[in-house]
């Protein structure tokens, strides 16, 4: 996809250090020599081209809320069907294909435990297929941005974050934020304080939180969420090894910093129907590519040694922010808006 060099950056760049000040647009205008509306004009262009899904938060897993990694196996003359029912939850934020027998795969969220077992009973009920549940036990290198560039220099090493037994509590105040941030950032030039008047805070309230939750790992970042397959890496692949329990940390964390690795984890197998501990995704611009990088890893992490398989995804459902909230409902326009724009 070709792409203006003087304008790449705000692709790039901005998806991890977004600036949490009342003009961010501004500051990233002045920051590459642009005009606030020329970065306000791109950023618009990117959405409705379907390659910026949103400007916002991206939750740490499991520091607040509950959520899980599921599968299923649907009949492939209902595939399309049952999809549509797993989409059809606002809980489900992402639902892929790929090429498997657990032909259908989904990441749900929820408030709590309770809730998203709910929905994982719900459409067990609605669609007749069983669903195995994956939950995280450790992260190793999640949601932190997908590299445009090719992913060309080796990260530094990465150290293992286990799952919280407990999601983190969050105050009153703070459970009223949530909400008015799934949907993203409005794409104009006081975005925060629109998002404030919906949450009833202070402009400088709301971005003192959001700074507090980038400390305490409650965000794993907070900027652009861009869309793969729009920016021409339409093969993607989920990874998977069944290796031992006393190896799987170490294993995770040299994974995890090999360059091509989008995201790697640790989840708990659900034995007999899923033994494999160990997931990564790769991500290429062609499938041949996947392959390649797929097979390097394996010989020179030594992964081969144990059983393992390739789930190339064929067709993306769904792919939304999480939801760990109902939706917030639209209060009436902030009234210093109204006058901006009247």
């Amino acid at each position: 996809m070709p792409m203006n060099a003087a304008r790449f950056p705000l692709l790039n760049d901005y998806q991890r250090d977004f600036p949490l000040v009342s003009r961010p647009f501004a500051a990233i205008g002045a920051a590459q020599g642009l005009s606030e509306a020329e970065v306000l004009e791109q950023y618009r262009h990117w959405q409705q081209q379907g390659m910026v899904n949103r400007i916002g938060a991206v939750f740490a897993p499991r520091r607040v809320g509950a959520s899980t990694l599921a599968a299923l196996q649907a009949p492939p003359e209902r595939l399309e069907w049952v999809a549509g029912r797993v989409s059809a939850h606002p809980e489900v934020n992402h639902n892929y294909a790929r090429e498997h027998a657990y032909n259908l795969w989904f990441v749900a969220t929820a408030p709590d435990a309770l809730r998203l077992h709910a929905v994982l009973a719900a459409i067990e009920a609605e669609t007749g297929c069983p669903v195995i549940s994956l939950p995280l036990v450790e992260e190793f290198h999640i949601d932190l941005g997908f590299d445009l560039t090719g992913g060309g220099a080796r990260r530094q090493p990465v150290a293992a974050v286990p799952s919280l037994e407990q999601p983190i509590e969050l105050t009153r105040e703070e459970q009223g934020l949530m909400p008015v941030l799934q949907e993203g950032l409005p794409l104009e030039p006081q975005p925060f304080r629109a998002l404030a008047y919906r949450a009833g805070l202070e402009e400088g309230r709301l971005l003192a939180l959001l700074g507090q939750w980038l400390e305490r790992g409650i965000l794993k970042r907070f900027g652009v969420v861009v869309r793969h397959h729009e920016l021409g890496y339409t093969a993607n692949a989920m990874c998977v090894w069944a290796v031992p329990e006393g190896e799987v940390s170490a294993l995770g964390e040299r994974l995890a910093a090999e360059p091509g690795v989008t995201l790697c984890y640790r989840r708990r197998p659900m034995a007999p129907h899923w033994p494999y501990n160990l997931f990564c995704m790769i991500h290429g611009k062609a499938r041949e590519e996947v392959v390649e990088l797929r097979r390097s890893l394996g010989e020179r992490l030594g992964l081969d040694a144990f059983p393992n398989e390739l789930l190339f995804s064929t067709r993306r459902y769904k792919q939304t922010g999480a939801r760990y909230a109902p939706q917030a409902p639209r209060a009436d326009a902030d009234p210093l808006r109204q006058a901006a724009h009247g």
